[in-house]
């Protein structure tokens, strides 16, 4: 007979403290009701979501492999295993989606390797959100990840996406340490040029959620408090 592969199932995750369901589909709900073997970033995270999501599956009945920095690159093909054995294995991400911006798509690259089918869910991206609600231009946009930690280093990145900006007609993305955000868009009002349009757009999808677009000269006379909530900024130069 065959052998019947099981399938690596991409579940999506709130980007905060709101009901699962509110932000999630019911599809969602249903992969976590028949899956029990998941590929996680942070153990303890991912069984609080789970158990929001269904709470009467046992938690004695979870096999969770780590999914992070620590993690031995050469353990990651055997977290598939199971996939080869016929049965469904989710990957969850702390917050959005698995495989952006985050380390599962390491896992991603080897289920295609194996010939395992990926079956991406809907969810939450704060950086589509973040570019729909900009107002900036969807058609062309790069997600360029953290910028450098050293000041000098930061400043001279930043000019660089402005440029990229206007030569390309293209939003640049990026995020920083959500402790650092609050000297981030300082940096930026100091660093860009005036008419530059910048988006802040924080605690997406949350009660707290904030998003708009300025130029630089009206982010200067802006007060807002981004200090430890996640945020997705934008640059746009024409």
């Amino acid at each position: 007979m065959e052998n019947i592969t099981g399938k690596l199932y991409l579940i999506p995750t709130t980007l905060g403290d709101n009901a699962p369901l509110e932000v999630l589909p019911i599809s969602v709900k249903k992969v976590i009701e028949q899956v029990d073997t998941f590929i996680v970033e942070n153990e303890k995270n991912a069984r609080r979501f789970i158990k929001s999501i269904e709470p009467r599956k046992q938690q004695s009945s979870l096999t969770l492999f780590p999914l992070n920095k620590f993690t031995d690159p050469t353990e990651l093909p055997s977290y598939l295993e199971p996939c080869l054995q016929g049965k469904n294995i989710g990957l969850l991400s702390d917050a959005g989606c698995p495989g952006v911006a985050d380390p599962g798509a390491d896992i991603v690259k080897i289920a295609h390797d194996k010939n395992i089918q990926v079956v991406p869910l809907v969810g939450p991206s704060s950086i589509l959100l973040a570019i729909m609600s900009s107002g900036m231009n969807g058609q062309s946009f790069t997600f360029n990840g953290y910028l450098p930690i050293d000041k000098d280093e930061k400043k001279q990145e930043i000019k660089q996406l402005e440029r990229l900006s206007f030569e390309k007609n293209q939003s640049q993305i990026f995020i920083e340490t959500p402790y650092r955000n609050n000297k981030m868009l300082e940096g930026m009002c100091q660093y860009l040029e005036g008419n530059t349009l910048v988006c802040v757009a924080c605690d997406i999808t949350l009660p707290t959620e904030y998003i708009k677009t300025k130029t630089v000269n009206d982010w200067k006379k802006t007060k807002v408090d981004l200090h430890k909530r996640p945020t997705i900024f934008i640059i746009h130069k024409s």
